[in-house]
């Protein structure tokens, strides 16, 4: 019996709408009925994850900034914590810089960038859908090395986006060769930055030893490359029929996509044992 559903949210639990369907909603909340753990395993930053977590009303820790924070709904209790580091937000920062790319840099609930564009476009959009308390802090910055040496021990991650795709495949292999880095794409035209050996997968794992949950009775979703590690990871990885061939791939089973319920056709078929 599986205990413990990790899914991704861009392109798999959120429709095109960025929406969550209600038949995703129902077949995740009789699984938690069922004494299932579902958590959600996003990119996002922890305060925009928490928000479509609340949507689900379980009440799970929330994996966010790619596996990078784990923290636990509705209390402060972090689980876990990968920071950037002073030395690599530089390396990602000169790197960006050399290819004209503008970088954000994330804490758990806050943007760090030098123009709101492109994700932190998204994540001032978003905020107009957040109640005062729970917003997106966005910071504009014109000096990096304050903001490294003041927020050192809080950035997790760096996310950089560009309509230029040759630029930004340029940036993401060059930092790709860094050994302090992990680097990986979670949409077209975008790279992600962490700290070495950070992912959703290492993230999936601590999270089931909390719990003290076998490999075995878990099954993780995603769609895009950042999701290949926990797909990997699980006893039973699923990807996006809507997903990038590399996570297809690695992925045991192949779900629909997220425009038609792939995440509650996946909870029906092997939890609920819905015909």
């Amino acid at each position: 019996m599986y205990k413990l559903f990790c899914t991704d949210m861009d392109g798999t639990l959120l429709n095109d709408k960025k929406e969550i369907s209600e038949r995703n909603l129902k077949a995740i909340r009789e699984a938690h009925e069922k004494g299932v753990k579902v958590v959600v395993c996003a990119g996002r930053m922890f305060t925009s994850a928490d928000f479509f977590s609340d949507l689900l009303g379980v009440k799970t820790p929330v994996i966010a900034s790619n596996g990078a924070f784990i923290r636990e709904k509705d209390r402060d209790e972090v689980i876990y914590k990968a920071l950037l580091g002073k030395e690599n937000s530089f390396k990602v920062l000169n790197v960006c810089k050399k290819y004209g790319i503008y970088p954000n840099f994330h804490t758990y609930n806050t943007v760090f960038t030098e123009e709101v564009n492109y994700s932190s476009a998204g994540y001032a959009k978003f905020n107009n859908l957040l109640p005062e308390g729970k917003k997106i802090t966005i910071t504009l910055v014109k000096d990096w090395e304050e903001i490294f040496n003041k927020y050192e021990n809080e950035i997790l991650k760096c996310i950089a986006v560009d309509k230029d795709g040759d630029k930004i495949e340029r940036a993401k292999g060059e930092l790709s060769k860094q050994n302090s880095l992990e680097v990986v794409s979670s949409f077209e035209k975008n790279f992600e930055a962490m700290n070495r050996g950070v992912s959703k997968g290492r993230a999936v794992e601590i999270l089931a030893q909390y719990y003290n949950i076998a490999k075995e009775e878990i099954i993780c979703i995603g769609d895009n490359e950042n999701d290949i590690s926990m797909i990997d990871y699980a006893g039973l990885g699923v990807a996006m029929a809507n997903g990038e061939e590399c996570a297809k791939k690695a992925a045991k089973y192949i779900a629909d996509s997220n425009n038609d319920d792939g995440v509650a056709k996946v909870i029906e078929k092997f939890i609920l044992n819905k015909k």
